[in-house]
């Protein structure tokens, strides 16, 4: 079986650092190129890879990942700020290199994908739903992307089962202290010193409650799902939304 030729972009980050060395140690993966900020995307064609994982910031992920495609280089991407007109834009681009594959993952640890996969279980058997998630206060971005792709797997399975909206009767939020609303979704942002990742998923019915919690206590927990993506994602094509896309969860 032929190596895999992997590269990481936003390498000195906490995240791409963490990468550089997980994929160092893994077996039948071998890191050829390792891009720090000002590192020209063109010594990736030079280098020859086969995958790269994209772990940069939101204001430059997109064009990225859309040199990468426009080269063929299937990528693995783990930054965060892809809304749906970036997906949307990206996947039109897809269309037009058929043989190339883009992993975008809100979330890599094993918990947090299987937390979401439990929620939209869960999701059609309570009459309330919230999402709160806690983070470094170091994170660009609030909601993290975890927890709006949660609420809106949330939100597509209630729909799917005729559920109702989420009661609430809020009338008055001057502060706007109910939080976020995706897709009917209340979402709290917390951003603690001390903290990694963590994210509660919150149902309630009128006499019992659930809790969902999943805690990432430093970036190595997220390797293992890169490590995997890095594996997948050359069997793949197209735009694949999610981690859990790529495990199997049946």
């Amino acid at each position: 079986m032929d190596r895999i030729r992997a590269a990481v972009i936003g390498a000195q980050g906490r995240m791409g650092s963490q990468a550089v060395t997980a994929i160092e140690e893994a077996e039948g993966i071998d890191l050829v190129a390792a891009l720090g900020r000002g590192d020209s995307l063109e010594s990736l064609l030079e280098a020859g890879i086969d995958v790269a994982v994209e772990l940069t910031v939101p204001a430059s992920t997109e064009d990225n990942v859309r040199f990468l495609v426009e080269h063929d280089i299937d990528t693995v991407v783990g930054t965060t700020g892809w809304d749906s007109a970036r997906l949307e834009r990206l996947s039109a681009l897809l269309g037009e290199h058929p043989d190339t594959g883009v992993l975008i993952a809100p979330n890599f640890s094993i918990g947090a994908v299987l937390a979401m996969h439990f929620a939209e279980v869960a999701a059609q058997y309570f009459d309330s739903a919230e999402v709160v998630e806690i983070h470094h206060p170091r994170k660009l971005d609030a909601p993290s992307g975890t927890a709006v792709h949660t609420a809106q797997r949330i939100a597509a399975a209630r729909n799917a089962a005729g559920l109702p909206p989420v009661p609430d009767a809020t009338e008055l939020d001057e502060h706007g202290a109910r939080g976020a609303v995706i897709d009917g979704i209340h979402v709290h942002a917390i951003r603690q010193q001390g903290m990694t990742a963590s994210e509660e998923i919150h149902f309630g019915s009128a006499s019992e409650a659930l809790t969902i919690r999943t805690d990432s206590f430093s970036t190595a927990a997220f390797m293992p799902g890169i490590i995997t993506s890095v594996r997948a994602i050359g069997d793949r094509s197209g735009l694949i939304h999610g981690l859990e896309n790529l495990l199997d969860l049946r």
